[in-house]
């Protein structure tokens, strides 16, 4: 049992020795768990030197192992979930001597990538997948006339979301030759909720069901006869109240649960299910965060790990004052509110910590919901609420509203639901890369119909655009990034700005800059050093039109700055109301080009899209060599 995180790097001569699962596959069953210590040790030390993924990495070890020594990868499939617990699986499929590279530039990604590894079977950072890709690849591969094994590892709060048990239904259907492996650690990020993962942690403990067996016992054990039909007739209960008649029922030859953390036992039930034709489920119970007390104790909060940097040694050296981040800053503004209003209910699709609620949860219980990972139930559970005078607050990542879309459009827009979305994440996130950049919100928010779209631009715009929001009756959307703000002073009384409505605030020459969010502070930077007029915009719906036609007027040069792909973003949106109005005007759009941000630090992905303020000025510079005053006209 490890208690702290290493900063040399351990002793691990058998890991050393191995380079690829075939290696692995070399190696007696005597020599794994050697193996799975020095494999958790070698994790322990890689993070603390990078920061990354870190609780389920430590709870997956063993199976890892055994999944590689029974499986004949890469030409069998592994198919991981919620990508975040394949560090032990890149560490023994070739990766070893890169994971100092981890969620940088240029090196390896935190989660599972095709282009990366022939053992990366399927890309993914969302959770939920593994099932339906799996038996796609079966399916597939039997098509093909290919003799493959497909396994699907899930887990980690994945089996709480719709999409798991669709394929399950599916799979069950078609009697694909597949393994689904239930990995049962009773925590995503946050713990689990629902009524699934209730049954699968508790049934075993059932104080009903323990007290009836013991009762049992000590009545009927004197009467043999009387005895034995009592233990059948257990035996039965067992079976029907274990989680393995659910999964029976839907069709799959269920075998578990079984110690995760077992490599025997894992390496003979994979080996015998291995052969075994049709759809399976092994379930296994896992720790998160095993092999490291701390993480063990608190699987939430060593869910990830910042890097470890060394302690500093100047005295009398004086911190910085710590800034905000936008996340506390909406926790901060919703337990505000659910003080003033008692109809507000907070919703998250199991992104409490993440996105600033916890503190509202510990005050206000009974109006807060985590529906664990099913956005789409997060957002018509809203709808339903505000069908009844509620007014829901839907906290939720942009990346994973992309996932409830339709609900978004059928469900709210349409009906022009009371709904407020807190949009976290917006923009550029670092480090967890493309699967988790909220690079499209706005091309996809502002077609629809109904919606209001608000971009604050620092931390106290944000707390006034959610109050804003709030009291708009309708849906209604706040984007905000990832981290920490600019240091602004955040006014406890609560304001509502005038929707559609942007503010001014430098007056220059030449060129006019429409910010459209946290942007804004480089832009101020740029602005100034060419005596640019620049424009807080606020809103990306309404527009401000008025502003927008008079900055086209008196300007040669409009330009649109936005955290967001410039296909169908904010500046599209001002060009398509000066095309609409048959105003001509150059207009450069500034945003995310069309492609995915590899993942890197906040800082570096944007100046490689060109969102620094030394490539803004350039690139308006040369575009201003191109246009002219009289290239502004009003067409007839």
């Amino acid at each position: 049992m490890h208690n702290e995180i290493p900063t040399s790097r351990p002793h691990t001569p058998l890991l050393d020795s191995i380079n690829s699962p075939e290696e692995l596959r070399a190696l007696s069953e005597k020599q794994l768990p050697q193996l799975a210590d020095e494999l958790r040790a070698f994790l322990l030390y890689s993070v603390g030197q990078t920061g990354g993924h870190f609780g389920a990495g430590l709870g997956v070890v063993e199976l890892t192992i055994a999944l590689h020594y029974v499986y004949q990868t890469p030409e069998d499939r592994l198919v991981w979930d919620v990508g975040h617990q394949t560090y032990p699986h890149k560490i023994l499929t070739s990766r070893r001597e890169r994971m100092a590279s981890i969620r940088q530039g240029g090196g390896l990604s935190g989660f599972p990538k095709r282009e990366e590894s022939e053992f990366d079977t399927f890309g993914v950072g969302h959770s939920s997948t593994s099932i339906s890709a799996a038996q796609g690849m079966a399916i597939g591969a039997k098509m093909a006339g290919i003799e493959r094994k497909v396994a699907a590892i899930i887990g980690d709060g994945a089996m709480t979301a719709g999409m798991a048990f669709e394929a399950l239904n599916h799979a069950a259907h078609t009697e694909t030759d597949m393994l689904v492996i239930l990995n049962d650690n009773n925590m995503s990020i946050s713990p689990n909720v629902g009524g699934l993962s209730t049954y699968l942690s508790k049934i075993w403990a059932s104080k009903f069901y323990n007290s009836l067996r013991e009762g049992s016992k000590q009545v009927l054990g004197k009467i043999p006869p009387a005895w034995e039909f009592a233990r059948r007739t257990e035996e039965h209960f067992k079976g029907f109240m274990s989680p393995g008649t659910l999964f029976e029922e839907m069709g799959f030859n269920y075998v578990g649960p079984i110690n995760g953390h077992d490599l025997g036992d894992l390496v003979r039930c994979l080996r015998n299910l291995r052969e075994i034709k049709g759809p399976k489920l092994l379930h296994i119970i896992t720790q998160k965060g095993k092999g490291f007390e701390p993480a063990e104790l608190d699987p939430v909060g060593y869910h990830a790990l910042n890097k470890i940097e060394p302690k500093k040694a100047e005295l009398g050296a004086v911190d910085a004052p710590k800034k905000v981040k936008y996340q506390d800053v909406f926790g901060r503004w919703l337990c505000d509110m659910a003080a003033q209003d008692e109809r507000l209910v907070g919703i998250t699709p199991a992104m409490c910590e993440g996105s600033g609620m916890v503190e509202f949860a510990a005050h206000f219980p009974e109006r807060f919901y985590d529906v664990a990972i099913a956005e789409q139930h997060a957002v018509t559970l809203a709808a339903g609420m505000a069908c009844e005078g509620q007014k829901p607050v839907v906290a939720i990542y942009s990346t994973f509203l992309q996932r409830a879309y339709d609900q978004l459009i059928h469900d709210v827009a349409l009906q022009n639901l009371d709904v407020t979305f807190a949009i976290d994440r917006a923009g550029l996130v670092g480090e967890d890369g493309p699967t988790h950049a909220g690079s499209f919100d706005i091309s996809f928010l502002r077609c629809i119909p109904n919606m209001v779209i608000a971009a604050p631009s620092d931390e106290n715009e944000c707390r006034q655009l959610l109050y804003t929001a709030y009291q708009h009756t309708g849906p209604a959307a706040v984007r905000y990034p990832r981290g920490t703000g600019v240091g602004a002073t955040i006014e406890r009384e609560l304001t509502a700005l005038p929707i559609g409505k942007a503010v001014i605030k430098r007056e220059g020459k030449q060129v006019a800059l429409l910010c459209f969010g946290p942007l804004l502070a480089t832009a101020q930077q740029v602005a100034d050093k060419f005596n640019y007029t620049l424009v807080d915009m606020r809103f990306v719906k309404p527009l401000d039109g008025a502003l927008i036609v008079q900055m086209a007027g008196t300007h040669q040069l409009i330009v649109t700055l936005e955290e967001n792909a410039i296909a169908g973003g904010a500046g599209s949106a001002v060009t398509e109301y000066l095309n609409a109005l048959g105003l001509q005007c150059p207009i450069l759009q500034l945003g995310f080009a069309d492609e995915f941000v590899d993942h890197d630090n906040q800082k570096q992905q944007l100046a490689q899209q060109g969102l620094d303020a030394k490539t803004i000025g350039e690139r308006i510079s040369q575009r201003l060599k191109t246009t002219t005053p009289d290239t502004i006209s009003l067409v007839q």
